[in-house]
């Protein structure tokens, strides 16, 4: 029931985007302590090996296979579920819309 009024909530229909992220400016290597889950031009879920806490602000690129630069995405941490003793998932709400920015991430999703 939750699940539906948070969903309810969202201005924008999430989908399903799994690829390697990584903090910016971070000198590991995507996809090795961050990853995108899915995607809305709204927001991201992400999740981390590091914990991030609620209102904390990140910037995560994202590599998408065009070997363009790194989609950059920016935002507030707005909720945090810890799935394993390593692993955490996170709900990042973003500052700005880029309908530009999600549609380059929608097309690979559609494409594949």
């Amino acid at each position: 029931m939750l699940s539906q009024i948070q969903d309810d909530r969202r201005m924008f229909a999430r989908f399903s985007a799994r690829f390697p992220a990584k903090f910016k400016d971070a000198r590991a290597d995507y996809g090795s302590v961050i990853g995108l889950r899915d995607a809305s031009a709204g927001g991201v879920k992400i999740f981390s090996r590091e914990r991030l806490y609620l209102n904390d602000t990140v910037t995560i690129e994202v590599r998408l296979p065009d070997t363009q630069a790194p989609l950059n995405i920016k935002g507030q941490v707005v909720w945090s579920k810890k799935n394993e003793p390593s692993l955490w998932e996170f709900g990042l709400q973003c500052h700005t819309i880029s309908l530009v920015s999600m549609s380059r991430l929608y097309k690979f999703v559609v494409d594949n």
